[in-house]
């Protein structure tokens, strides 16, 4: 059966400034994992975004710089193609390996000809059918020698007219959302030149009828109530119920596509960003087909069929985007439609049919990154840069990180004990410490007798029936876009093969592969192979790195990204072997060392404002008073406080101390092979089998001692209430031995 056509449509950045971590996470991860798991599902998939590099936030940037337009987007397209390739960004190849049937991607600029061609050419269009209406409106007009100039959008800045936020753009509020027109600021100034009068004059301008497609849009917005998030639910019933106004489309500005129409008149004036940057989804469908298949392919994404078979759309972006995409977006799809049937602005608009352009599908919009509590931010150097980020860490830490932390139904926060906890005792701990055991261990296996020798699904049936219902989980996640809950799932298959490995302890017998309970325990360790495979197919989407590093160490020659979703959980794969000497797939992180690195890059970017793309961070938190401590606490240094190394223990044995009354000899699994051994003066509080199999929390790093002739590996955590009761720190849910406590 053919795949879907999928169209996954990427929010397009602005291109006066580097990406930061927040603009990854709520808008060029997601809709890459997306792609890379509708492609393994075998669906066809055109991937469309590019640089956007027409708003005035380029030409603010360039006369803040003191060059021109075209020298910052040509700049900031470059450093930022290059980030997100850097990143894993599947934005190359253009065409599908697979065949260019199956679709491909392109990260194109609005720069380029043909969108200015496809652009004019639809302005055209609805011109034509009467969709624009002229009027004229009021603008700030900054008065100068040489004569003055109108002031656009965010060549204003004042106090918001609906929530009150100080410094608020000339068309929106970054605070509150809200969307307004330059003369409703309040307290209002040149952002150029803040001490320069300004007045309001009036100027005529073209408006797209949004109001002529209030009722259709409230039939389409009812349509997707199921699908959309509440986010989206949220802002576009604000947005519809506020009632829908005629909305300005062109602007006096001389960088942008020029007004294809004659007459002096509308010299000096282009078309508005937001209604030439929406358009890019469109056009650079056309763009690819036009450059890398047939003419006409682009409408297998675009056009419903004369069978009804329909497309399927899905929008990137951030939440304050969310109107642009459910309400204007669509608003002008019909209306392009609506023109292309000879309709005028007399007729009733009505939902897309066979033949026509499609509306969204979803919007799975995200809510924001924050940043030592603030929102990241380009304008106010408030972020960490992407490019900075990639020069320094492995890129699919990056994107294991913002995939487990994506902001999705609410706000989260970088920091970065956080990123490195995270990567230390989740990414590598479960993850890269078990396939890596697995490789290992049969490397040590003597010559003549691979894994394969010791395949036997027959003691596994257990730990497939386990990943058979991961593999759902984690796939109905991704088609509901909840990567989080994707990526913890494939993080418990990791999970899964850890525990499997620990109870069946194959190291003991490697030498005496034919020995009593031998033939089970290498039945797992074979097993643990296939754990592995189904590994590097699930985590492909989120860590495409590591993942082809794993497929590549498990014997296999080919991409893992071209490998069918479904064969993660094909049990007669035939077993593949490298013989190349096992590498751990992660490097662990070093708090201190990168706080350091941050430190130094905070200090060189202070000093040199003008370029953010290599620099860290911007804005600092503003020193809060200390609260006060209970009288008599001491207080701990926190660089002290990290020296303490906290971590999961699973109690796999307990026994009397032959020489003292009161303690026991716990056994630990650690995470490592041969796990390790605390003393415990626990005996008057539990007895062996009430401690049997607690997950407990232990200090990792405490210098190793001798008790009554016991070499002790650690202390476990326990609770005195005061009162003679005593009780074990322990965890509730699964997680892998040896994982770090925070």
């Amino acid at each position: 059966m053919a795949g879907e056509h999928v169209l996954i449509c990427v929010a397009w950045p602005y291109a006066n400034g580097p990406l930061h971590l927040g603009h990854v996470a709520g808008c060029y991860l997601p809709p890459d994992i997306q792609a890379r798991f509708e492609r393994a599902k075998g669906n066809r998939v055109l991937m469309v975004s590019g640089s956007d590099e027409h708003g005035t936030p380029i030409t603010v940037s360039a006369e803040t710089n003191g060059v021109s337009p075209q020298d910052i987007v040509d700049k900031y397209h470059t450093i930022n193609s290059k980030a997100l390739l850097d990143l894993g960004c599947s934005w190359e190849p253009n065409i599908d390996p697979r065949g260019v049937e199956f679709g491909g991607s392109l990260f194109n600029r609005t720069s380029d000809d043909e969108h200015h061609k496809i652009v004019s050419e639809n302005f055209i269009s609805l011109l034509n059918a009467g969709l624009f209406e002229k009027k004229i409106m009021q603008q700030y007009y900054e008065i100068r020698e040489d004569g003055g100039r109108f002031l656009p959008d965010r060549y204003v800045e004042g106090d918001c007219p609906n929530c009150g936020a100080p410094g608020a753009r000339g068309d929106q509020c970054d605070d509150c959302g809200v969307t307004y027109e330059a003369h409703e600021l309040q307290n209002p100034k040149s952002k150029m030149n803040p001490d320069a009068s300004i007045e309001i004059r009036d100027t005529e301008h073209f408006f797209y009828r949004l109001d002529l497609f209030q009722e259709a849009l409230e039939e389409h917005a009812s349509q997707r109530q199921s699908v959309w998030k509440s986010n989206v639910r949220a802002m576009t019933k604000q947005w519809l119920d506020m009632g829908l106004r005629p909305r300005a489309v062109t602007r006096d500005l001389d960088w942008g596509i020029p007004l294809p129409l004659e007459g002096n008149e509308w010299d000096g004036k282009c078309i508005y960003v937001w209604f030439e940057a929406v358009q890019g989804y469109y056009s650079c469908a056309k763009i690819w087909s036009h450059r890398h298949a047939s003419p006409d392919d682009w409408e297998k994404w675009w056009k419903t069929g004369e069978n009804g078979v329909k497309p399927r759309h899905l929008y990137f972006l951030g939440k304050d985007n969310i109107p642009f995409h459910t309400v204007i977006w669509p608003a002008l799809i019909m209306g392009l439609n609506h023109a292309a049937k000879g309709l005028t602005a007399s007729d009733k608009p009505s939902l897309p049919g066979p033949g026509e352009l499609q509306l969204e599908d979803n919007v799975p919009a995200m809510e924001y990154l924050m940043l030592a509590g603030g929102q990241f931010s380009k304008s106010r150097k408030h972020a960490v840069w992407l490019p900075s980020f990639l020069e320094r860490f492995d890129p699919d830490t990056l994107r294991y990180y913002l995939s487990i932390n994506m902001p999705e139904n609410h706000d989260t926060d970088f920091n970065w004990p956080d990123f490195v906890e995270k990567i230390n005792s989740e990414l590598i701990a479960a993850y890269g410490n078990f396939v890596h055991r697995v490789l290992t261990l049969g490397a040590r296996l003597p010559d003549g007798r691979g894994l394969d020798s010791f395949d036997d699904l027959s003691y596994c049936n257990d730990e497939m029936e386990k990943l058979e219902n991961l593999h759902h989980e984690i796939t109905t996640s991704l088609e509901r876009h909840r990567y989080k809950e994707a990526l913890r799932n494939v993080m418990r298959a990791a999970q899964l093969g850890n525990q499997m490995l620990q109870s069946a302890t194959p190291w003991k017998y490697l030498k005496d592969l034919d020995g009593d309970g031998a033939k089970e325990s290498m039945a797992k360790l074979s097993f643990g192979w296939r754990v592995s495979r189904f590994l590097s197919i699930m985590t492909q989407p989120f860590l495409p790195f590591s993942a082809q590093k794993l497929w590549k160490a498990l014997g296999e020659e080919d991409d893992v990204s071209l490998v069918s979703w479904y064969s993660a959980i094909d049990w007669s794969t035939q077993f593949k072997w490298s013989e190349d000497v096992p590498e751990p797939l992660f490097k662990r992180l070093d708090l201190e060392e990168i706080l350091a690195q941050e430190q130094d890059l905070a200090s060189d970017d202070s000093n040199n404002n003008s370029d953010p793309t290599h620099g860290v961070k911007g804005s600092k938190k503003t020193k809060k008073e200390e609260k006060k401590m209970p009288e008599g606490t001491t207080h701990l240094d926190f660089e002290t406080f990290m020296e303490v190394e906290l971590k999961v223990g699973k109690i796999m044995n307990v026994t009397d101390h032959e020489n003292a009354d009161k303690l026991f000899v716990v056994t630990i699994d650690d995470g490592t092979e041969g796990g390790r051994t605390i003393c415990a003066g626990l005996k008057e509080y539990y007895t062996p089998e009430q401690m049997m199999g607690k997950s407990v929390v232990f200090v990792a790093n405490l210098k190793p001692r001798k008790l009554r002739g016991v070499m002790s590996e650690g202390m476990m955590l326990a609770a005195d209430d005061g009162n003679g009761g005593v009780t074990l720190v322990t965890l509730d849910g699964e997680i892998s031995p040896g994982s770090q406590v925070r």
